[in-house]
């Protein structure tokens, strides 16, 4: 089985595209669902934030494969799938495993070295283990995703100063509209990226109202922070009393236009929604620092990380070499287990003809034969079953087909040592 994996990111596409392709928890369930439904993937992980959707699949054929997910991925979002196959890259097996790894560490995110990443890797791995698209290759790629990317977070200096959308978008405001101290602000949603901005904001000495759909959800943050809280139909009243927006909502449809802006003391607006929250409109009434505002900006942050950052790099090949190897010694054990499965048969069948042809021995003399049997057995089997699994680990050679094809090993003994006995049995 191959891993696979389909990645539309700010790496191929505009912002703008992202934010069509943009998948909510519910819907990232339901493509999973749709594709390990069909047969053509075993297993699937769909991955979506403000930098990419990813879609991870365990499959054994490479092209029905990624037609499947694009098809699947443009009737989701509207896109035509020729506008989606020239805005994705595909990575296949073991650059499947590096990009992976990249992903868990923040060196494929839009601040390189962002540590909420790995939070979002995990509730992309939690949600799909809860919908059961998930199995042993997909479950092992992303544990050992997030053990990389907390090595990388621990080991380098790529995370320093909790690197993260949050705090590049408010580096750019201060920048732009002077210190965050004694300000006012609205944080607009309630999820992992508005739940920083509000404790960021209120770290700085900034007075925070949260405003969600949901109310309780606003309060519940608010309470984190020590913060006041509204429903989403009293933004208005809100931003009336605030110099600085930041929204994290990523609704589908724009929540603040010009005109709300207008009359209100509100200087800069942070915009980290995907899609975005806020009409690009306002950026001639105030300061507004969006997705592609922060693109440019990491780009240039950046450079001051090169030490950091191929340091992070280094790790993440090194790991990618050791679960390769691993993965090489896994998958040699169904035919090496085979391998002595087919042995002990042939060494069963001849004790079976010598108890007819010498019915007489004495079961003391019949034991002997058979220990001896076995252990001649057992020697000439031992040297080459353990390298195998060592060469295995070392090589791209596939010697485990070898060894089906030199000994005809059946298919069908191999498939059941790696098939689950059904628990009714």
């Amino acid at each position: 089985m191959s891993l696979l994996v389909l990645s539309i990111s700010h790496h191929t596409a505009p912002i703008a595209l992202l934010g069509r392709v943009a998948l909510d928890a519910d819907t990232a369930g339901k493509l999973g669902g749709v594709l390990v439904g069909e047969g053509h993937v075993d297993e699937c992980v769909v991955l979506s934030t403000c930098n990419r959707t990813e879609v991870y699949v365990a499959a054994e054929r490479f092209h029905p494969t990624v037609e499947a997910i694009g098809a699947e991925l443009a009737a989701l979002t509207g896109l035509g799938p020729a506008e989606l196959h020239a805005s994705c890259a595909v990575f296949y097996d073991s650059a499947t495993v590096s990009h992976a790894f990249s992903v868990a560490a923040g060196l494929d995110s839009m601040v390189v070295g962002e540590q909420q990443i790995l939070g979002q890797v995990r509730g992309a791995l939690t949600r799909s283990q809860a919908d059961g698209t998930v199995g042993t290759a997909l479950n092992a790629l992303f544990q050992q995703a997030l053990r990389v990317g907390k090595r990388v977070q621990a080991e380098t200096g790529i995370g320093t100063a909790g690197r993260s959308l949050v705090s590049a978008g408010l580096n750019e405001v201060v920048a732009r509209t002077g210190p965050l101290a004694g300000r006012r602000a609205v944080v607009l949603g309630a999820g992992m990226i508005a739940g920083l901005a509000a404790h960021t904001l209120a770290d700085a000495g900034v007075a925070v109202c949260c405003v969600n759909r949901t109310l309780a959800k606003a309060q519940r943050l608010a309470g984190q922070v020590g913060g006041t809280a509204r429903p989403l139909a009293e933004l208005g009243a809100a931003l009336s009393e605030a110099d600085l927006l930041v929204s994290c909502a990523g609704a589908r449809d724009l929540l603040v236009h010009r005109a709300d802006l207008m009359g209100t003391p509100v200087r800069a607006v942070l915009d980290l929604a995907l899609p975005a929250d806020v009409d690009p409109a306002v950026a001639g009434h105030v300061e507004l620092i969006d997705l592609d505002t922060l693109l440019a900006v990491g780009a240039e942050e950046q450079s001051g990380l090169t030490d950091a950052v191929e340091q992070a790099r280094g790790i993440v090949r090194a790991e990618v070499s050791g679960f390769g190897a691993a993965r090489r010694a896994v998958a040699v054990a169904p035919t090496v287990v085979a391998l002595r499965t087919l042995a002990a048969d042939v060494t069963a069948a001849e004790l079976g003809r010598l108890d007819q042809r010498l019915p007489d021995l004495s079961e003391r003399e019949r034991a002997e034969v058979a220990t001896t049997v076995r252990r001649v057995v057992d020697k000439l089997l031992h040297t080459p079953t353990v390298r195998v699994q060592q060469i295995a680990q070392d090589s791209t050679v596939d010697y485990a087909a070898a060894l089906r094809e030199l000994f005809a090993l059946d298919p069908q003994t191999i498939a059941a040592v790696t098939t689950p006995k059904d628990s009714g049995e």
